[in-house]
Formats: C-alpha cells, sequence, structure tokens
C-alpha cells in the first residue's frame, strides 16, 4: 500500500505541474467559499480535456439544467467543466487519503468497504451540493417575490407602466439577491431591445418557481389587454405570494425540528449513560 499511496501522490503532483498554469484564470475567478479545495481543481480540468469528455450523457444534460439555473447560460458550460473537474480533482484527494490510511492498516473486508464509501460519498455529495444550492436558490426567490409583487402593484396603481414599476422596483432595492438578479437582466434585456414578452418569459423561465411563472403569465395576458383590470389581479396574486411564504417559512420550521431530533436523542442518550452509568458499576459493586 505504501507503493500505491507513493505512485498516486507522483500522479497527482505531476497533473497540477502540468495543469495549474493553464486553469489558472479558471481558478481565479471562482469563489474560495463556494470552492475551498480549488486550488487543486487545475488536475481535474486536465483529465477532462485530456480524454475530451463530450458533456453529452443524459447525466451531463441534468447537471447542466442545474448549473444553468445557477450561473446562466452564459456561463454554463464553463461551470459545468468547473463541477466536474472539482468532483475529479477531491475523487484524486480521495485516492490520497485511502492510499495514506492503507500504510497503517490490515487490508482487509473493512477497509476495502471504506474505500469504496469514501469514494461514494465525494461523487454522491458534490452532486447533492450543486442540487442543495438550486433548492436554496428558489427557496430564496419564493421567500422574496412577495415583496417584490406588492411593490409593482403599488407602483402600477400610482400611475407608473408596467415596465417601468419593474425596473424602479428592480434597482430601488440594493439587494444583490438571486430574485432582484434575475430581475435587473430582464430590465436590462428590455433596454437592450428585447420586448416585453421575451423578457419577462425568460424571467419566468430562470427563476423555475411557480408563483413567478403564475404572476409573468398574468402580466403578460393584462399587458396584451391593456392595464385597466391588472391592478386587482396583482393585489390577488400578492395575497397569493404571502400566502405561500407563509407555508414555506412554516415548512422551514418543521424541517428544522426535524433535523434537530437526531442530536437531541444522542444527547438524551448521553444523558443516560452519564446518570445510568455510576448506578450500573454500583451494583456490580454490590
Amino acid at each position: 500500500m505504501a507503493v500505491f499511496f507513493t505512485i498516486s501522490v507522483i500522479i497527482f503532483a505531476m497533473l497540477h505541474f502540468l495543469s495549474k498554469d493553464r486553469y489558472a484564470d479558471t481558478v481565479s475567478m471562482l469563489d474560495k467559499k463556494e470552492y475551498p479545495m480549488k486550488e487543486f481543481l487545475p488536475a481535474g480540468l486536465f483529465i477532462l480535456d485530456t480524454f475530451k469528455h463530450s458533456y453529452n450523457t443524459g447525466y451531463d444534460r441534468r447537471l447542466a439544467l442545474a448549473v444553468t439555473e445557477l450561473y446562466g447560460h452564459r456561463k454554463a458550460l464553463l461551470m459545468l467543466r468547473v463541477h466536474w473537474g472539482n468532483k475529479i480533482s477531491l475523487a484524486l484527494l480521495a485516492l490520497l487519503f485511502i492510499g495514506f490510511v492503507g500504510m497503517f492498516t490490515e487490508i482487509d473486508g473493512g477497509y476495502l468497504f471504506f474505500c469504496v464509501l469514501i469514494l461514494a460519498a465525494v461523487i454522491v455529495l458534490s452532486d447533492r451540493e450543486l442540487n442543495e444550492k438550486v433548492k436554496k436558490r428558489r427557496q430564496s426567490i419564493q421567500l422574496e417575490f412577495p415583496d417584490f409583487v406588492n411593490k409593482l402593484t403599488l407602483l402600477v396603481n400610482a400611475g407608473l407602466t408596467v415596465s417601468k414599476a419593474w425596473e424602479k422596483a428592480a434597482f430601488d432595492a440594493e439587494r444583490q439577491t438571486p430574485l432582484y438578479k434575475e430581475l435587473r437582466i430582464a430590465v436590462q434585456a428590455v433596454r437592450a431591445g428585447a420586448s416585453e414578452y421575451k423578457a419577462y418569459e425568460e424571467f419566468a423561465k430562470r427563476c423555475h418557481v411557480p408563483a413567478v411563472t403564475r404572476f409573468v403569465t398574468v402580466v403578460l395576458q393584462n399587458i396584451r389587454k391593456g392595464n385597466s383590470e391588472l391592478v386587482p389581479v396583482l393585489r390577488l396574486l400578492a395575497d397569493e405570494c404571502w400566502e405561500m411564504r407563509k407555508n414555506t417559512a412554516k415548512k422551514f420550521g418543521e424541517e428544522a425540528s426535524t433535523k434537530l431530533l437526531l442530536p437531541m436523542m444522542l444527547m438524551f442518550i448521553a444523558i443516560l449513560l452519564i446518570v445510568g452509568m455510576p448506578a450500573v458499576l454500583a451494583l456490580r459493586n454490590i
């Protein structure tokens, strides 16, 4: 196992040396908090490019949908490569760890199970983390959306057109959250010459939240017919969004309570052991 570990270290060092300058620009643009092991990412990207991965499998397409939702169409392919490269580099580091542990452990069924468990955890957890980011993004949009609908309703009721009200609500709030980033992208698309219909439809597609899709559908229908009935409909939508927000907050509370069950059970068992062990020892000494 010492030979395996030594060979693994040499191969990983060579990969890192060959790739670190080649992918320096890609690594520098990544957030350290999001990719804490980004210094080792070039090795994974080098392997991907060496074997000319096509990114055309069903699995790749599922990853691409999640990455596109998080980072947009322009960065989708780049961030898909980063996701793959990060996964491969973490798998290589896991192999190094497995080899290191193997030098001090007997090679038996338990060790092999440990190896499989470590590698499976690296592969599965990286995808799970990506899905969690998508889930949190949608939840963030869903929680903030009622505020935006209320602001838009007030501005339209004050006499502004939908596009002007949208623009004012998007830029007056100095928030760098997923919802407001998408709102500003829609405004910039209209400024660049896109039609309101196209910009708002793309906005709904990027958000992937049913409440947003329903809102955009109602807005587009009323723009075609005229704004006379828009304010009452927006008020109704705002009320529905607030109810959905309350339900979402309630769901968060229930999930938090569920997550606390295991720590509470462990604490309860620990307390039982602390209280019960002296009594058991005393009985054994009688």
